[in-house]
């Protein structure tokens, strides 16, 4: 057997957990095991096994082409500070209890260093439409070697500043700009600290006004995109002054929440009962916040009515159309047909004058 890859040494703070990766190859495919010995001179090397230490170790193997097998101690305290060992060998009797095996098993260490987490100090301040937030850091065990800001994720803001003292600034007002923020002193190991910017639930509407047609399913919705999440919602329907609160119970309401965003449904819509403005009030360690939602209940047919309004034009149009053709002279000639007429009646007259001139001329000839 043979290590294609080793455990490294590393150092993490108290609370913190450890992962430790082996990796090896042989024919067979060998057996991996983890060992530990502590910093106690009177401490021996004892094998680890999966759910030790009230189940904080972790450890999974696979045996495939080769072995693999990871390490993973969660929660970490100063007596889980030493050397862990993994241990691999594919000799037949490597487990045998009275027989040595022919074959040693290998061995490949790593050291782990658990150090004291230090204190953060944080805070934060508003002043003149600014939001400051501060870490200071005490009793620290490690070198400094930069700091970063992060928030959700992102990082905000870096320097390479060796100060236990780092801040960041932001322009705004605290109900805009809150959530959990991070300062990370980078080194060996990092040291993060954490800044809350809290504040009342900042509750809205994911639509101020909302459409729904008789015996459908309404669903109004409200949001909370601020910190901390709320841990209470309710809904009220308002109402001739009073308003009256909404429950599961009730049959024709359902109701969905959670840390930031909760939802309403309505069955079986109803435009007499149904038709309002309904509140959603969420509520959390800082105070309670709400928003309002119109509900406009519509008839089935009300999608009809523009379709029956043209319709109805129509109908009327033709209706106007068809008494005046009916109340029409029936003498009347339009005006094109008066105008030709004309000219035929004139050129038939002149033929007529014509045709009587010349026998009046044949007349005359024949009694000379």
């Amino acid at each position: 057997a043979g290590f294609i890859k080793s455990p490294l040494s590393q150092k993490r703070l108290t609370q913190d957990s450890v992962e430790l990766y082996c990796e090896a190859i042989g024919n067979p495919i060998p057996e991996i095991q983890w060992w530990f010995e502590g910093n106690d001179p009177n401490e021996t090397y004892a094998q680890l096994w999966d759910g030790a230490r009230q189940d904080r170790v972790k450890i999974n193997a696979t045996y495939n082409l080769h072995s693999t097998s990871t390490i993973s101690i969660a929660n970490l305290t100063s007596d889980d500070s030493g050397m862990y060992e993994c241990r691999a060998s594919n000799d037949p009797d490597r487990n045998h209890l009275s027989k040595s095996p022919k074959v040693k098993w290998i061995r490949s260490q790593a050291n782990v260093f658990v150090i004291e987490r230090p204190e953060i100090v944080t805070h934060v301040s508003e002043s003149s439409g600014k939001l400051t937030l501060s870490c200071n850091v005490s009793a620290l065990h490690t070198t400094i070697t930069g700091h970063k800001w992060m928030h959700k994720g992102k990082t905000l803001e870096e320097d390479k500043k060796v100060d236990a003292f780092t801040s960041y600034t932001i322009d705004g007002k605290r109900e805009n700009h809150s959530g959990v923020y991070e300062c990370v002193y980078e080194g060996n190991p990092q040291i993060t600290g954490q800044v809350n910017i809290s504040v009342l639930p900042q509750v809205t509407a994911y639509k101020k006004s909302e459409h729904g047609n008789e015996g459908d399913t309404g669903v109004l919705t409200c949001k909370n995109p601020s910190f901390p999440p709320v841990t209470t919602w309710s809904w009220y329907k308002s109402g001739q002054g009073v308003s009256a609160l909404l429950e599961n119970a009730s049959g024709r309401y359902i109701i969905k929440s959670t840390g930031d965003k909760t939802e309403l449904r309505i069955l079986k819509l109803n435009i007499e009962q149904d038709t309002g403005d309904y509140s959603c009030n969420g509520t959390n360690s800082y105070g309670t916040g709400g928003a309002t939602v119109s509900l406009r209940v519509r008839s089935r047919l009300a999608a009809l009515w523009p379709f029956l309004g043209i319709v109805a034009e129509v109908l009327v149009l033709v209706t106007i159309i068809f008494i005046y053709e009916k109340r029409r002279k029936p003498d009347e000639v339009p005006d094109g047909k008066r105008r030709l007429g004309l000219k035929l009646s004139g050129k038939i007259k002149w033929k007529s004058n014509a045709t009587n001139h010349k026998d009046k001329n044949v007349r005359q000839r024949n009694a000379n």
